[in-house]
């Protein structure tokens, strides 16, 4: 054998095993890199492979360098939802400060005015008499703040030889009218001739009629009387004589 034969068969036998070596190698790199799918417990089955980490950048940069395409078509509104869980009471706030002191007002509610009167009434009354009570009328005065309202009426007659005078005037439970003032009527007559003063004797349905306040509320006795005047004498009276007599009281507001 002729020496270049030699070095070619002693070079041969040093490349074709390094060849394989690599090729071996790529192929082991190949595999895993593509199709290494292996996940938890399916590591142990032999048709199992796993992608490595290298892989899995690759294809995210191949995936990524592709060009964006147009947006879709927006989607519909979707259903209201239901209303949700009540949330818990809110913590109680702080008492606010206080207020300014009022000013107490009262009012008063009235009732509406009923009207209140009362007549009392004789028939031929034919009350001689000079001095003392003619008539009364007893009245029930439902308020102390109204007035009463009174009036007589009936028959007068004063008779004498000389210059008389006879006043009839109102009580109330004994006592005469102080607000404000009496109620009364009078009747004078002069001396006149002889001749006529002996046969005058004139009967005229008169009144006496005032308004008084000041009264109390309740049960008052009403009365009509008779008398003299200041400072003259007294005559022959005579009082509702053939005719009826009456008194009238009523009860008004202020």
């Amino acid at each position: 054998m002729s020496p270049l034969v030699a070095c070619l068969l002693f070079l041969t036998c040093l490349v074709v095993p390094l060849y394989g070596v690599e090729k071996v190698r790529n192929r082991g790199y190949r595999k895993d890199a593509e199709f290494d799918k292996c996940t938890g417990n399916d590591a142990e089955k032999a048709n199992c492979t796993r992608h490595s980490e290298e892989a899995r950048s690759t294809n995210l940069n191949m995936y990524s360098n592709c060009m964006q395409g147009p947006p879709g078509t927006p989607g519909r509104e979707g259903n209201p939802g239901t209303n949700g869980i009540p949330g818990t009471p809110g913590i109680p706030g702080r008492d606010g400060a206080r207020g300014e002191k009022g000013e107490c007002v009262s009012e008063i509610f009235e009732e509406p005015w009923r009207p209140n009167y009362k007549q009392c009434a004789w028939n031929s009354l034919n009350y001689g008499i000079d001095l003392g009570k003619v008539a009364d009328c007893t009245f029930t005065k439902m308020r102390s703040d109204s007035a009463l309202k009174v009036l007589f009426s009936g028959s007068l007659r004063l008779k004498c030889r000389t210059a008389c005078c006879q006043r009839w005037y109102f009580t109330f439970n004994g006592a005469e009218c102080a607000g404000p003032l009496p109620i009364e009527s009078i009747i004078y007559l002069d001396q006149g001739s002889p001749e006529l003063n002996s046969t005058i004797n004139i009967h005229r349905t008169s009144a006496v009629e005032g308004l008084c306040e000041g009264v109390k509320s309740g049960l008052v006795d009403v009365a009509i009387w008779v008398g003299t005047c200041a400072d003259y004498p007294r005559g022959d009276a005579s009082t509702g004589w053939n005719s009826v007599s009456r008194i009238l009281i009523e009860e008004l507001p202020k």
